[in-house]
């Protein structure tokens, strides 16, 4: 700490604390010497006896600094001289709302949200509201993961971020956070005129406890804190802060600790308003902090602060131990973070409702229950998980739509190399596998290599794989006006892409006419082998017996209507009809249907959706040059149920049956020709 009466280095969450009081997080202590406090309260035993959080109260009752603004001294708010501790401010009620705040923008920063809400979520015992001021890119991301993760008793509002640049873009900033850690000062400005209290944090910090106890300090400023940021407004904080920025920047070329440059000059002009809280509250582990004289000898620290740009990677003597305590939320089931709040009231959301309504109504003596259950479960959902560059707009580009788990994921330099145009990706993965899955892109110069890939992490929740409902999140996500739906352990022919592009244009699709073009598909049995580059080279790898038309020895029905000798000696585009248990891999708009999520586990998951297609008239055009070979792999759990288990088959019957009555209601008798499907023997589609 610098000696008393010198200006201190303040984080940008410190001066809200002081001027706004919205209390961050970054908050200094007093005295070197009496940075420690105990669980209850009490100073540390450092030879230092007062309580550094203990506001001395006048004869009068009243706080001094209460109108500082209006020209009150708050030199006396908190009292360094006291003998005697006052005890620790008692927690809210249960059933408080407490409002936090947090500035985030971009595809990263909305990772580090997540680590960070998740720390507040495994300690409060308080329904909270998180006000997110965000881009476009962390809204679309963030918007999507907390109505996919629909925790009880947790609201968000956003903000744009946008309509605050023009306030702070005239700062020069070297800053590694560019505008957006400038975006505090002007805080007030963006969240709601009612609201009173709100905590402000930055995206890199680890709670360690109940934000509440944090909340409770509001108690010091009893009587004042609803009036306080009304007072700001009405004596034009944004005036304050902004001549005192003016005034720097006449010596200083531009700032490069962010809104902390600007803070730490109106606290020098008025070091008065520094009011000190223990140094558990922000434990900073960057390279030239003095952190351990703090969390040597605290018993409870509250707050981890990864404010380096190393941030967790940051060097520090006792970074191992912190990390741990972070990597424990990063790899946390969030799952398990949908706690209700007993005894407090809260506004369910209408999904959420009817969700508990359709659960309630399932039996669980059903020896289907477990197909019923996984397909009304709601899955978090994490778009974009990975930075990711948009490809330009052009009339007749492609995405390639696909899922996986983390058994495939060997696939995708291979599958890279195969597709350069863009792709859109669902991973089904526990919260830890995604982490895994991050450092495997990291470390993959192919991958790491390609922004125009999606990866879309919809988090694991049930026994049964959510095959379709993971081929809809990708499907959504996709840009490009057409999609070329795929599944992860085919590679498509190396001049795929290419040609796709040029038949879309070719067969004037879109408007002019409704079609499904159809990739034909093969299989080897051998876990290498040279890939043909053309048509020709396929055909001879078929003949000599080391291709096959996919499934041919297993399921024929599932491709025999493409017509594979038609397609030998085929120069041009040719049309099929549709036939019961046809499952092709198909290029098609993106706004075609999307795929019928009550399938779940293995089975039919493809069939239904080419019933669809069909049902809605589109043409299947089998395309002449156009292929991809699946790969072999190690059969899945699914499939191992599907084959080993009558009841697994039985269910999908059911399946197959309902999904009909539904199709017979929505097409009616155009649907009848689809009943022959469910005359076929079972399939393994």
């Amino acid at each position: 700490m610098l000696p008393r009466g010198r200006p201190r280095a303040l984080g940008a969450a410190a001066l809200l604390l002081l001027l706004l009081l919205l209390i961050g997080f970054l908050l200094l202590g007093g005295d070197p010497e009496c940075e420690r406090l105990e669980p209850d309260g009490r100073a540390g035993d450092l030879g230092c006896p007062r309580c550094p959080l203990t506001p001395r109260v006048p004869s009068d009752g009243r706080l001094r600094g209460a109108s500082a603004l209006d020209g009150d001294p708050m030199a006396g708010l908190w009292d360094h001289n006291r003998s005697a501790c006052d005890p620790w401010p008692q927690l809210p009620p249960k059933c408080e709302l407490l409002h936090v705040a947090i500035v985030c923008a971009g595809h990263n920063s909305s990772r580090d949200v997540i680590t960070l809400v998740k720390s507040l979520l495994f300690y409060r015992k308080n329904p909270l509201h998180l006000h997110l001021v965000t881009d476009a890119v962390a809204r679309n991301i963030l918007e999507t993961l907390f109505r996919t993760w629909m925790v009880p008793a947790l609201g968000v509002s956003f903000y744009h971020a946008d309509q605050l640049q023009p306030q702070i873009s005239w700062i020069p900033n070297k800053h590694y956070s560019g505008l957006y850690g400038l975006m505090k000062l002007v805080l007030p400005g963006i969240l709601p005129p009612g609201l009173a209290r709100v905590i402000v944090l930055d995206t890199d910090v680890t709670f360690a406890s109940d934000i509440a106890e944090l909340w409770a300090l509001f108690a010091y400023f009893s009587g004042v804190i609803l009036l306080w940021l009304d007072r700001l407004r009405q004596v034009g904080w944004e005036q304050i802060w902004t001549l005192t920025a003016q005034r720097e920047l006449l010596t200083l070329a531009a700032t490069s600790l962010a809104d902390q440059d600007i803070f730490n000059a109106v606290i020098k002009e008025h070091p008065e308003l520094v009011q000190p809280l223990p140094c558990v509250w922000n434990v900073q582990l960057s390279d030239h902090t003095r952190a351990e004289h703090c969390y040597s000898e605290a018993a409870d620290l509250k707050v981890i602060h990864w404010n380096s740009p190393k941030k967790v990677r940051v060097k520090n003597k006792h970074a191992g131990s912190f990390r741990n305590f972070y990597l424990t939320f990063l790899g946390y089931d969030g799952n398990l973070l949908r706690r209700e709040l007993f005894g407090c009231p809260s506004q369910t959301l209408p999904e959420a409702e009817q969700l508990q309504r359709a659960l309630a109504q399932l039996d669980e003596e059903d020896a289907c229950f477990e197909f019923r259950q996984q397909q009304l479960t709601v899955h978090r959902v994490h778009i974009t998980f990975l930075p990711h560059k948009p490809p330009p707009p052009r009339p007749h580009d492609i995405t390639l739509v696909a899922q996986l788990s983390m058994d495939r994921l060997q696939m995708l330099e291979v599958l890279c190399r195969h597709w350069p145009g863009p792709m859109s990706l669902a991973l089904y993965l526990t919260d830890a596998e995604a982490q895994q899955f991050l450092h495997f892109v990291e470390a993959s110069p192919v991958l790491s290599a390609r922004q125009d890939v999606a990866y879309h992490v919809v988090y694991r929740e049930g026994p049964l794989y959510p095959v379709n409902q993971l081929r809809n999140v990708a499907l959504a996500q996709a840009l490009t006006p057409y999609v070329f739906l795929s599944d992860i352990d085919f590679l498509p022919a190396y001049s795929l892409y290419d040609y796709l592009r040029a038949s879309i244009e070719q067969l004037e699709l879109g408007s002019r006419r409704k079609a499904a073009l159809v990739v034909p598909a093969f299989e080897t049995l051998r876990y290498r082998f040279t890939f043909p580059s053309s048509k020709a080279e396929l055909l001879a790898l078929l003949d000599s017996g080391l291709l096959y038309t996919f499934r041919y020895h297993e399921w024929p029905q599932g491709h025999a209507p493409t017509d594979y000798a038609r397609w030998r000696e085929a120069q041009a585009p040719y049309r099929v009809q549709w036939a019961a248990d046809y499952e092709p891999y198909v290029v098609v708009p993106r706004d075609c249907p999307r795929y019928d999520p009550r399938f779940v586990g293995f089975g039919w998951n493809k069939v239904a959706h080419i019933v669809e297609l069909d049902a809605q008239e589109f043409e299947l055009l089998v395309l002449p040059e156009a292929f991809t070979i699946h790969l072999p792999h190690a059969p899945s759990l699914d499939i191992s149920r599907f084959r080993s288990s009558s009841t697994y088959r039985d269910c999908l019957q059911a399946l197959k049956e309902e999904f009909h009555q539904d199709l017979s209601r929505r097409y009616g008798a155009a649907a009848l020709k689809y009943l022959t499907a469910l005359q076929q023997p079972r399939s393994p589609a």
